[in-house]
């Protein structure tokens, strides 16, 4: 399954940066005289990127537009963590067969990421992602602290499995709530269980709650607590992009497209036109 913010949890691997010449980076000018940029966007992942549709579809058209080119998207579903999909979809290729794209959207801009995979330049920062929670108000008063989370001995939350929020309170409160943490495959079948009174509350990305929470009314709170996993706090992280370590040209032509829409107001609008609340990196 996708575990989206598993790239705090795994211990990564460094592997030798290594490109075989079929993998060269293409100059920019190559790819522009080729006409497409293509741009490597997650399956099944509301709102960002769904059937041809979300917010990561929409940027990545945008960006190609400011390069003078079309977007080709290449879809691919997620692997075990953020590790793999650098390999399978900017450097290397999978290993069932297709070339790597030139750029993938949905990078977290983490240096503890770009430091472990060295075969990638991690640029271009777009959106900060945010933990929230979503709560039934007649059951789940608004949550502040830490020690507020005591209700959830009473009432259960859901989670996407093997998730961050998975991990923090199955931890929190030396483990005391882990009986009423419901598990689910996806934010979208935690947050119908909320509209379902199956459970109280959601604890998940904002973005992913928001867009599965149309039409359902329901509070949603920035979380007032610092998720913890092993050593590291987090209470949400930023969003770029990722292209192959030698793709230079490549690279700064995509940091000042990205530049210059988030200047102009672009990278708000679509956020906006998808509902979902825009946070400045």
């Amino acid at each position: 399954m996708r575990n989206r913010a598993a790239w705090v949890l795994g211990a990564w691997l460094l592997v030798g940066a290594i490109f075989p010449p079929a993998l060269q980076a293409e100059s920019l000018a190559a790819l522009k005289q080729r006409g497409s940029l293509r741009v490597a966007v997650y399956n099944d992942f509301p709102p960002f990127s769904q059937a041809g549709h979300g917010i990561d579809v929409d940027l990545a058209r945008a960006l190609a537009a400011r390069l003078g080119v079309k977007a080709e998207l290449v879809w691919f579903n997620a692997d075990e963590d953020m590790k793999d999909d650098l390999r399978n979809m900017v450097w290397k290729g999978h290993y069932l067969g297709g070339r790597p794209a030139d750029v993938m959207l949905h990078v977290p801009v983490d240096p503890y990421l770009a430091r472990n995979n060295p075969q990638v330049k991690i640029l271009a920062p777009y959106h900060r992602e945010q933990i929230a929670l979503a709560r039934d108000p007649r059951r789940i008063p608004r949550v502040e602290n830490l020690a507020q989370l005591e209700v959830f001995t009473r009432e259960k939350i859901a989670v996407e499995r093997a998730s961050l929020p998975d991990d923090f309170l199955s931890t929190v409160w030396r483990g005391r709530l882990r009986e009423n943490v419901m598990r689910y495959q996806t934010v979208a079948e935690a947050v119908r269980a909320l509209a379902a009174g199956e459970v109280a509350a959601v604890l998940a990305p904002r973005s992913e709650i928001e867009g599965a929470l149309e039409g359902i009314q329901a509070p949603i709170e920035v979380a007032p607590f610092q998720a913890r996993s092993g050593s590291l706090l987090l209470t949400g992280w930023v969003l770029g992009l990722a292209v192959r370590g030698q793709a230079t040209e490549l690279a700064a032509a995509l940091e000042a497209a990205m530049g210059t829409l988030r200047r102009d107001g672009t990278v708000e609008r679509i956020f906006r036109s998808h509902r979902i609340t825009y946070v400045a990196p």
